[in-house]
Formats: structure tokens, sequence, C-alpha cells
């Protein structure tokens, strides 16, 4: 991202953030590039490792406007959640192979139904509260309010069922931070697949809690079934 030299000046602050999330903050005088603003090494390396954590939060919050003008200058694919900001990397092949394995099951499924099945990258801003805005971009999306995309395709509902693949370096935040905002948020169904283990946890929510959970593990269940669609199943001998 290229900002003026008075614009960096006048809004360090902000653009310290970006930095912090992982954006090349070039600062331009008379349209030249003069300077970066880079975040300090840790002892011992970089930032990111080489198959360090898909996901790199910056230190500080950040505004959900700062995050949109953050999202709409940057080539790179970013989430908020809770005012923390988390650079998304790029998937591995076994993690791009289940979402579209996942995806044919469900576009079939859904196929004729009132609801849409969508894949990242999609945004979808949530909300845990009216001033606690979160934007996240899950694998896999079912869609059943299609009346709440608006005439620049932007969706501002809320998912009734969301998918995401673990990975190692992502496994803490799907888990548990995922977790707590699509429960908060008004979202029924979380889907959280793991390949390692090679099985899916399904979690039905209601009025922000858990109120029914299943674990189908490929040795012991041949299907993973949802909660709020009668009749949506996967076989995890065909994911796995």
């Amino acid at each position: 991202m290229k900002v003026p030299s008075t614009d960096a000046q006048n809004n360090f602050g902000k653009y310290l953030k970006y930095a912090e999330a992982g954006e090349e903050i070039i600062v331009t005088r008379k349209g030249k590039d003069v300077a970066r603003i880079v975040p300090c090494e840790p002892p011992g390396g970089g930032l990111l490792k080489e198959g360090a954590a898909e996901y790199a939060a910056g230190s500080a919050k950040m505004s959900y406007e700062d995050f949109l003008e953050l999202s709409e200058k940057s080539e790179q694919r970013f989430e908020l959640i809770d005012g923390v900001v988390y650079n998304l990397a790029s998937p591995t092949f076994d993690h791009q192979r289940i979402v579209g394995d996942l995806l044919v099951i469900f576009h079939n499924w859904f196929k004729g139904k009132s609801c849409a099945v969508l894949v990242s990258p999609f945004d979808v801003t949530l909300f845990k509260s009216e001033d606690n805005p979160s934007v996240v971009q899950p694998d896999l999306l079912v869609v059943c309010d299609r009346h709440n995309v608006d005439t620049k395709g932007k969706y501002r509902g809320t998912p009734d069922l969301v998918v995401e693949v673990l990975s190692v370096s992502t496994r803490s935040k799907d888990m548990l931070v995922k977790l707590d905002l699509y429960m908060q948020s008004g979202i029924r169904e979380y889907w959280v697949i793991n390949p390692i283990n090679e099985e899916i946890h399904v979690y039905k929510f209601e009025d922000g809690e858990i109120t029914d959970n299943r674990a189908f593990i490929r040795r012991a269940a041949d299907v993973a079934c949802s909660f709020c669609f009668d009749g949506l199943r996967v076989e995890l001998e065909g994911v796995f």
C-alpha cells in the first residue's frame, strides 16, 4: 500500500497497525518511494517463518472503518475479530481439496432449495454486539437470507451454517475464537473439519449457547449429519 508522506505523518498510528497486520506500507513524496513502515522483528527471526501460523495478528486493536480501508487497498486477505486483524495465508492443497469436496456435496444437497452455498474468499460481517463488528471469510457457508445481499452483491446477513477446515496453525483460532464469534453472532450451526484426526465436529447454537454437538470420527462413523438441515449428510470416507 502506497501513502503520501503527509498522510503517513497525520495518521501514523493507523498505518502502524496496518504494518503490524502484515501489510507493506510504502511512503511516497512527490510521486517517489521514500520510506517503508515495517514492524520490528522479534529476537531470533522474522514475524512469519516457513511453516508458522497462517494467521498473523497485530498487537493493536483496529477499528471497523480502518479495517475496511485496509481490505479495500490491500491485495492480501484479512479477517477482523474483536478488533484484532488476522492475515490469511494461502491454503494448502489438502485444505482446498476438502473444501472442494464439501462444496460439491453441499451444492448438490441444497440445489433447488432457497439457500445458497458459498466458499471463501467471501466477506461476512458478523456482530457479537451492535458496536463490535467482525469480518471473516469462512471456508464454506450456507446463506438462506438472500434478501440481505445488496445491489452491489455484498452480503449483510447472518449465515445459517458455516464450515472451517482446520490446519495445525489455525486450530486454536477456529476452535476457540471463531467458535465464540459464530455462537454469539446468531449462526445456527458450525462444522469444524479436522483432517489430521479425520473427524468432523458439528455444533448447534441457540441464543448464544451451544445446545448440541457431536463428533463424527472416520474410524467410528460413516457419515456426519446436520442438526439444522434434516437429511444433509457427509460421508467421512469421501472427505478424508
